[in-house]
């Protein structure tokens, strides 16, 4: 308990992280797909009444290995590690605090007797410990995000940060200090879907799988625990995530409106100019990435705490 607690949760977040980045980059531009394109002058969903509308042709929608492919020809091989500083920045922070956190109210709420905790006293640790979390955390996201989609613009447009570092102070500096914490909300709101989701659910998985004896507590069961866990908190966090996306990767130009106002408007601009589905936008790279990413999460923090058990 107590800092051994944050030390083996940051370790594993940072293993997990950097082995999954490029999935998690091919993710984020798949969210990013059509967020400029021009609405074809009528909402989705809405009715056909006016059929002299004028409709705009969509460039196609890529799939996730369209899209890697794409990256690796236009950007080259390298570029599916854009942005892997900001990812060990953020894990030492976020996933760091929310695992440490975690652990340490797990430990405070655990039955003493019967050495169980309740679903529900799980589901509010990794609310509490991921909304936490997500707010230290929070400049590293941002940094993250705009790194990550930057070769999708033109190059004119381009960034063009050169380290975490470079992301955070030039953000600091051009649009102010307020910038680092833009989509705070969302990242607020979607680490505790994800850490409740991810943590109670390995933690219950892990439990129901030993209680009845399907398997003895070694890789098979972490792997399958975690996987699980991985697609519980894809299925719960992927809309937050779109949105979060796009609030954070706008470029805002002094004199001019943002894209837009903020998570409720962008989740409003989204739906009525792309569908309802465009909430799961990324979906498969999602959960190609949350559940590899859970299982090296979990599994390298099982052989952390064996190799810590005695400090």
């Amino acid at each position: 308990m107590g800092v051994k607690g944050f030390v083996e949760g940051g370790i594993a977040s940072i293993v997990a992280g950097c082995s999954t980045h490029p999935l998690d980059l091919i993710k984020v531009r798949m969210q990013l797909q059509g967020e400029n394109q021009v609405p074809s002058m009528r909402p989705a969903l809405a009715f056909h009444a006016n059929s002299s509308a004028v409709h705009v042709s969509a460039p196609p929608r890529l799939g996730p290995v369209g899209v890697g492919v794409r990256i690796i020809q236009q950007e080259g091989v390298s570029a599916l590690f854009s942005g892997v500083s900001a990812t060990v920045l953020r894990q030492t922070l976020y996933s760091t605090t929310r695992m440490g956190l975690y652990d340490v109210l797990k430990q405070k709420w655990t039955d003493p007797e019967t050495r169980n905790m309740p679903l529900v006293r799980k589901i509010a640790a990794g609310l509490i410990a991921g909304g936490i979390g997500a707010a230290v955390g929070n400049p590293a996201d941002v940094a993250m995000v705009r790194m990550q989609a930057d070769g999708r613009l033109p190059p004119a447009q381009r960034r063009n940060y050169k380290s975490v570092v470079d992301a955070i102070t030039s953000m600091a500096k051009q649009e102010g200090v307020t910038s680092l914490w833009r989509g705070s909300s969302l990242t607020v709101n979607r680490a505790m879907l994800v850490t409740a989701s991810q943590l109670a659910s390995y933690d219950q998985i892990k439990e129901n799988i030993l209680s009845k004896g399907w398997m003895s507590d070694g890789l098979g069961t972490h792997v399958t625990a975690s996987f699980s866990a991985g697609f519980v908190a894809a299925v719960a966090s992927n809309p937050v995530d779109v949105i979060k996306t796009r609030v954070m990767n706008m470029k805002v130009e002094a004199g001019k409106e943002p894209p837009y106002k903020g998570a409720l408007d962008c989740a409003l601009k989204t739906v009525r100019s792309e569908g309802p589905m465009a909430l799961y936008k990324g979906f498969i790279p999602t959960i190609s990435r949350q559940g590899p990413f859970t299982v090296v999460l979990f599994v390298t923090l099982e052989q952390v705490r064996k190799l810590m058990k005695d400090f």
